[in-house]
């Protein structure tokens, strides 16, 4: 049968389209961040009473860190043991350091094996905005990809301003870098707040290499700030439609959960309540876009 110009339109576009077939298995959840002025044992315990199941490991509590970055592994182990036992599933933490400092190696492998001792298959890294460290990213990366891979974590680089700014930059990193062993944590806020960017079209070009959201909203109006997921100028809605399909698990870890325009909370009970609401909201998302993606019965 010849080919007519439409069918071959409808052939290529089959040809480019992506590869899924599987739903995508959401883990929702809270990082221990919001409480960062509170032991973490106070952090762990409010997102276990507000209903969530993941969790993310803050970099710090009390002004110290949650796990120092020269600790051995097996340090972790307890935190681990500690955030099993009130029924939480610790997905990922941070590295704590830049891509390009000097000890990146070495601080980066560290907290590579104090996850894996810990279980937690996520590592979220970020960088410094200079322009001139670029190859530098690639080759720390490409050293740092083999390592975590024999740990089973995966690094995650976040979007953060300068080289990390937006997802379509960070995939052109990871395309350079080429190992499976360092994808993207896509954080719609940051690119919306350091770049004035919607980062719905951004994650049209990236998605393909999210294996991780830190979840938060931005507002420009009335006031520049960083808020909790659906109280900001982000559709979540829209940021993860690409990502419905993938057969992946993917986390949803929500960074920021507070309300624009007032006060933060100065008990941690209030924080309870702002976690127990941003559950809430992602879930509804996430039920309104299975859904919706579900086939007609």
């Amino acid at each position: 049968m010849p080919q007519t110009r439409r069918t071959f339109l409808l052939n290529a576009a089959a040809l480019a389209a992506p590869a899924q077939s599987r739903p995508t298995q959401f883990q929702i959840g809270c990082m221990t961040l919001p409480y960062g002025a509170f032991p973490f044992a106070r952090a762990i315990q409010g997102l276990a009473a507000s209903g969530n199941k993941y969790v993310g490991w803050g970099p710090a509590h009390e002004r110290k860190p949650t796990i120092e970055p020269d600790a051995p592994a097996a340090a972790a182990k307890p935190l681990a043991q500690q955030t099993r036992d009130l029924g939480l599933t610790p997905v990922l933490m941070f590295a704590g350091i830049y891509i390009d400092h000097a000890d990146s190696i070495k601080v980066h492998t560290r907290r590579i094996e104090q996850a894996a001792a810990a279980g937690i298959p996520f590592l979220i890294t970020f960088g410094h905005t200079a322009t001139g460290a670029y190859d530098l990213w690639v080759r720390n990366l490409k050293t740092l990809g083999p390592i975590a891979r024999a740990n089973k974590v995966t690094i995650t680089v976040k979007q953060h301003g300068g080289l990390s700014a937006t997802g379509a930059m960070i995939s052109k990193l990871l395309a350079d870098v080429a190992d499976d062993g360092v994808k993207m944590c896509y954080d719609g806020g940051n690119v919306l707040d350091y770049e004035s960017t919607n980062p719905i079209p951004d994650i049209q070009a990236c998605w393909r290499d999210v294996r991780l959201f830190a979840i938060k909203d931005h507002r420009d109006t009335p006031k520049d700030q960083d808020c909790g997921p659906g109280f900001g100028e982000v559709d979540h809605y829209k940021l993860l439609l690409p990502v419905l399909t993938t057969g992946l698990t993917i986390p949803l870890i929500c960074e920021n959960i507070f309300e624009p325009l007032v006060d933060r909370p100065t008990d941690p009970a209030g924080i309870d309540r702002l976690a127990a609401r941003a559950r809430e909201y992602m879930e509804t998302v996430v039920r309104g876009l299975t859904a919706h993606a579900a086939p007609p019965k």
